[in-house]
């Protein structure tokens, strides 16, 4: 397989993965924004979100307010920034159009109708229900992920998709969890703050609707009632989005799952990248809950982006375009 061609299928399913990530994550800021709270911690909320992206300085370089209209338009409309919905799915159209040959009528046609769609939506964006808008965000990016397991063959095209989205995946869950847990000294802060402001409300409320958001972004509310059946704690949801091996979105699911791929598209090259991930799953094997807060969830989370994001670029050295001559 051409290089450009395992490109172009590889950031085809990485983008769609990203359009969806962002669609869930605004999906479940814009509906707990709605709730009763003070406005420092409802601009801390949007800010959080601008912060697991990386792109804070982007958005204040055009916006002068962080509040939900800004972001909710910078996120999902900006065209000048990457990680918008609207890039997203532009970009992983325009990828399946270049190598529409290598995937099936199916696939290729879900890319085409999301994106002929979405024309449509744009006319109208200013009449845009948000919540509707994300929704069906959602829904294209699951179509397109069921279509592709559903008529794909099982060959070096599926298996570069399959990468794609799993390191996608694996990157995003993490950085929710950094930056949803960092600075916990702020939150309490603003808990106290909202406590006092809102009549008949306690401290369990907030922290409820806390890690309840951050459950909701990776669609693991209902998994977490059905393992835990008790109160949402802090280390309960670490446990479940680092440790737990059957959570399709946690961090040891998606570094279990990419070894096999990697072995099935082997090459010279790719000896470092199967070291690397068996490293990085031992370290996850071999670890457990209360090591990681002994540790630090920031420093452990930390060290897990680096080194699954040193395996995305050694991915691509080894298989894609330079980012240079892309």
């Amino acid at each position: 397989m051409l290089s450009r061609t395992a490109d172009c299928l590889y950031w085809m399913a990485r983008y769609t993965e990203r359009a969806e990530n962002t669609a869930r994550m605004l999906d479940v800021n814009h509906q707990t924004s709605l709730l009763p709270q003070p406005e420092e911690f409802l601009e801390q909320s949007w800010k959080k979100l601008l912060t697991i992206s990386k792109l804070e300085d982007a958005f204040l370089k055009q916006y002068k307010a962080i509040n939900r209209e800004n972001v909710l338009d910078f996120m999902i409309y900006e065209t000048s920034n990457p990680s918008s919905i609207v890039s997203c799915l532009f970009a992983a159209r325009e990828n399946a159009r270049v190598i529409r040959g290598r995937i099936t009528s199916e696939a290729w046609e879900t890319q085409n109708t999301t994106w002929l769609e979405l024309q449509h939506i744009l006319e109208a964006r200013t009449q845009a229900d948000p919540s509707r808008l994300l929704e069906w965000v959602k829904h294209r990016c699951h179509l397109f992920r069921g279509v592709m397991h559903g008529t794909m063959l099982k060959n070096e095209a599926f298996y570069f998709m399959n990468v794609g989205t799993l390191l996608e995946r694996a990157d995003n869950t993490a950085r929710i969890l950094e930056t949803k847990y960092e600075d916990p000294a702020a939150l309490k802060v603003l808990r106290s703050e909202a406590q006092s402001e809102a009549d008949g409300a306690d401290g369990d409320f907030f922290d409820f609707y806390h890690w309840a958001a951050l459950l909701r972004s990776v669609s693991a509310f209902e998994i977490y009632r059905q393992i835990y059946s008790d109160q949402v704690t802090p280390k309960q949801v670490a446990q479940l989005l680092i440790f737990n091996k059957q959570m399709p979105r946690s961090l040891v699911c998606c570094v279990n799952e990419l070894i096999p791929l990697i072995s099935e598209v082997k090459n010279q090259q790719s000896k470092e990248i199967e070291r690397l991930l068996g490293k990085l799953k031992a370290s996850l094997d071999y670890s457990d809950i209360d090591e990681v807060f002994s540790q630090g969830l920031e420093e452990f989370i930390e060290e897990f982006l680096e080194r699954i994001n040193h395996v995305a670029d050694e991915f691509s050295n080894a298989y894609l375009i330079p980012l240079a001559v892309a």
